[in-house]
């Protein structure tokens, strides 16, 4: 049995009126989560939160900046916050800033895409391409294509309440699982059959089931937002048989082993 640790790296802040229909005029934060699990001489972590200030990311970065104030406090990167060397593989849930940013401490790790997340890098090629995919292009390494390992679609089977998953290691205790709707290629990870780490699927587990509140300019942010409501419905339904869902915006105990709260 292994452990899951959690890391807040960085934070934005949205008016929740702005996201979602009758919510109070009130602004909330949102941390950028990283999920570490270990388990012998295996590390994995789930997302690298936000890139340390300055970023250098041209025009997109800029206006994503404006859209989406990041807040990144000296020592709140994933790498400040643990042994970068230490970590075996990064999982990246999708190419977005608050997910990727960290990305540049890991030279040494296995970086895991899904095709869609790899396909997506190799048709995003400018500006406003990028910014319409949330894709920093100047937030990734240039060694990045010589560490990824790229999951097939075929690789995923049918898992559980219409969503399909993918056996990392093939030992059953990290298995990706395709959450579609958010962004191209939008994953997840079910650790030890207990707690799956949801990502973007919902902004916050108080807004799961609540996409008919979503307001037209978030929903029009969604790569699929049909999709994303159906991927919902799959999630609580996953969670009714005793899984517990833990999202990347939400705020988690730190230094705890999460796995054993589950």
């Amino acid at each position: 049995m292994g452990s899951l640790e959690y890391f807040a790296c960085g934070e934005t802040t949205h008016g929740m009126h702005q996201l979602l229909r009758g919510a109070p005029r009130e602004r909330r934060v949102f941390p950028a989560g990283a999920f570490l699990y270990t388990s012998g001489d295996r590390r994995v972590l789930f997302d690298t939160g936000y890139a340390p200030e300055p970023w250098r990311a041209g025009l997109a970065g800029s206006i994503y900046r404006r859209l989406l104030p990041p807040r990144v406090p000296a020592g709140a990167t994933i790498g400040e916050q643990l042994d970068p060397s230490t970590v075996t593989h990064v999982v990246l849930s999708h190419l977005h800033p608050d997910h990727v940013g960290g990305i540049q401490a890991f030279p040494e790790a296995h970086v895991i895409l899904t095709e869609g997340l790899r396909d997506t890098l190799r048709s995003s090629h400018h500006g406003l391409s990028e910014l319409r995919a949330g894709l920093l292009r100047g937030l990734l390494p240039s060694w990045l294509d010589e560490r990824v390992t790229v999951v097939g679609s075929s690789c995923f089977e049918p898992w559980a309440q219409e969503l399909r998953a993918a056996d990392l290691f093939g030992d059953g205790s990290y298995r990706l699982v395709d959450l579609p709707g958010h962004s191209r290629g939008h994953v997840g990870a079910l650790v030890e059959g207990r707690v799956l780490l949801a990502a973007d699927a919902a902004w916050g587990r108080e807004m799961l089931g609540q996409e008919h509140r979503i307001k037209p300019v978030p929903r029009a942010v969604a790569h699929s937002f049909a999709i994303q409501t159906a991927t919902a419905r799959s999630l609580l339904a996953v969670e009714r048989t005793g899984i517990r869902l833990l999202f990347s915006h939400d705020r988690h105990p730190s230094g705890v082993d999460l796995l054993a709260h589950a």
